[in-house]
């Protein structure tokens, strides 16, 4: 007589077998039944690359998928997914068929329950970092939760995974490190970058977002612990453009850091050396764009992030030939900052070339944004670029960038040494160019003084501030101050968030020229119509599309930005201008276009809510 146990074994052994017969019948009708490019508009799924293996992206809500793993997922390592993992949302029947009886509590929670007691559990921290720490907690067991909490909550919580939050979990992040996320790739991997890639489980990336951790927003060198802005990026590129989490993969490359204090840090978790320079970095970087290309294609985007200035361009310039390549910090805020530009006309009239605009700060920031206006001035007036950048004047650490000092200007720079006399302080460069516009990237807090901006004042009746170096502690000068030494004339954004004022009993409401407006959307477009390369007049088409979706009552609380409760409709609107650019320059992949690329931009985004299992 066979004894229970054996019997049991025997019968999950006849289960697997089944179920990985049934893996290799699914797996050989995909190799040989795929669907075309052209079947792709009329369903769920992306357009983008990725080999919806499972049938999961292009299923609707309503239909029932498996949840697969190396094998069906079931019992504890159900629960351990990520991906799958429901907590107390499974069902009695999802109990039964996945050997969930008694790993869970007997009460059922939908999914609406469980996010209400989450969102109730955040607001009681009174840390942001705290806050910070719970959401990357979520995120590592409830992947679906975590994304509906976020775009549910975008404005309350967009500060907490993001900036400013997020630049304070990089400088404690060796303290917090509780779960790796991402790749890490440091001088140690030099020979076998291709093979590490291979380590990572998903194969169907379309975004990649890196950084050197060499310039984190404006704290500096923060070597490996930098992986968090990648990390942030990515949760966006999900919450607010739709991009499946599984196609997104955050990575940082360590070549040290120059930070004393972290090299000094018994908790620091990278390599504790200064950094790599030169021809060493220049090879590190050279293999690193060569595999991923190799291992996941020529549509893969990726992002540069917080790379100092001197790599910044170098990389960008270098690989945009030869790669789908994209530098949020030049062109991201580039475009976000024409946006407001361009939705700001509604309140100051005229037209862009009409304006002088102001910068305090020539770096990687504010030099894109400049060459972004002055592109779009010469698009609009037909004027030569070299015209057109006369508009633009930068104020960098030695003062106004003048012809005077071309010998000395980094290559970036250069353009913007116009015919005038060397000016060092940045009032007496407001008094003496004039601009309708003034514009911080500076890094540095506390700029805009009360002069900088009462003579902004004295020169303008609405005065146009954006004041964008993040996070919170280094803008140039907060909501408050511009409302008040302007006597509440000042129109106002930042780059990090403030919140409203009450200026003679008249509630104004900052804008936030924040990044996450322009690049999920901008790498959704890209991805839909499987672009392989990255124009500048993508960036245009981005920022037309995010002013255009500014209303009159935004227009009339003093806003040139919309609200982000619409973000995911904004995403989608201004991923369909990009997508329709890349096809008209010939640089798509994705054939035929969709008919309707607003509506094909909605289907492509991924959904967080629950799934029934089988």
């Amino acid at each position: 007589m066979m004894s229970l146990s054996r019997h049991n074994f025997l019968k999950r052994l006849v289960r697997e077998q089944k179920v990985g017969a049934l893996m290799g019948s699914l797996l050989k009708e995909i190799r040989n039944g795929g669907h075309s490019v052209a079947d792709t508009e009329s369903k769920a799924g992306f357009g983008g690359g990725v080999e919806d293996v499972y049938g999961e992206d292009c299923a609707t809500e309503d239909q029932v998928l498996t949840p697969w793993t190396a094998s069906v997922a079931s019992g504890y390592t159900l629960l351990r997914d990520p991906r799958y993992n429901k907590g107390l949302a499974f069902t009695e029947k999802e109990r039964d068929a996945h050997y969930l009886r008694g790993l869970l509590p007997p009460a059922i929670l939908t999914q609406e329950l469980q996010e209400k007691k989450l969102i109730q559990n955040l607001r009681q921290y009174e840390v942001p970092l705290h806050r910070y720490i719970a959401m990357m907690d979520l995120q590592e067991r409830n992947e679906g939760l975590f994304y509906k909490l976020l775009i549910d909550n975008v404005e309350e919580l967009l500060p907490v995974v993001y900036t400013p939050t997020v630049g304070e979990a990089c400088q404690k992040y060796g303290s917090i490190f509780r779960h790796p996320q991402g790749l890490y790739i440091s001088l140690r991997e030099k020979g076998k970058i291709l093979e590490v890639l291979k380590n990572w489980p998903e194969r169907g990336i379309q975004v990649i977002v890196v950084t050197d951790g060499e310039r984190i927003l404006g704290l500096g060198d923060l070597g490996c612990q930098g992986m968090g802005i990648p990390v942030g990026k990515l949760s966006l590129y999900t919450a607010l453009g739709g991009v499946p989490p599984s196609a997104c993969l955050p990575i940082t490359i360590d070549v040290g850091t120059n930070n004393e204090k972290l090299l000094n840090d018994e908790f620091y978790i990278g390599i504790k050396q200064k950094r790599a320079t030169g021809q060493e970095y220049a090879e590190l970087l050279e293999e690193f764009m060569t595999a991923v290309k190799q291992n996941y294609g020529e549509k893969v985007l990726v992002q540069f992030e917080d790379f100092a200035n001197h790599n910044a361009f170098e990389l960008l310039s270098k690989y945009s030939k030869t790669h789908l390549v994209f530098n949020d910090d030049i062109q991201g805020t580039a475009s976000v900052v024409l946006a407001g530009l361009i939705s700001s006309l509604k309140l100051l009239g005229g037209q862009l070339a009409d304006h002088t605009f102001l910068f305090l700060g020539a770096g990687e920031a504010g030099t894109g944004i400049a060459e972004l206006i002055a592109l779009e001035i010469s698009k609009k007036t037909n004027a030569p670029l070299e015209e057109t950048r006369k508009k633009v004047w930068l104020v960098d650490s030695k003062g106004l960038i003048v012809k005077s000092r071309i010998g000395s200007l980094q290559h970036f720079k250069k353009p913007w040494a116009h015919d005038h006399e060397p000016i060092k302080e940045l009032v007496d460069a407001v008094k003496a160019i004039k601009p309708t516009v003034l514009i911080g990237t500076s890094g540095v807090g506390k700029t805009f003084t009360r002069e900088v901006v009462e003579t902004m004042a004295s020169l303008n009746e609405k005065p146009l501030i954006l004041a964008l170096s993040n996070p919170t502690s280094q803008s140039e000068c907060t909501a408050e101050e511009a409302y008040a030494w302007t006597k509440g004339r000042a129109i106002f954004a930042s780059g990090s968030p403030f919140d409203p004022v009450e200026y003679e009993k008249k509630l104004l409401v900052p804008g936030q020229a924040n990044n996450a407006y322009i690049f999920p959307g901008f790498g959704l477009g890209l991805i839909m119509a499987g672009a392989i390369r990255v124009h500048d007049d993508m960036l245009l088409a981005a920022s037309e599309a995010l002013a255009a979706q500014v209303t009159q009552e935004n227009y009339d609380k003093g806003l040139i930005y919309p609200p982000f409760t619409n973000i995911r409709k904004i995403s989608a609107n201004i991923a369909a201008k990009v997508a329709a650019k890349v096809y008209e320059l010939g640089l798509a992949s994705n054939l035929p276009r969709p008919k309707d690329l607003v509506k094909y931009a909605e289907s492509c985004m991924y959904s967080p809510l629950y799934r029934s299992y089988r």
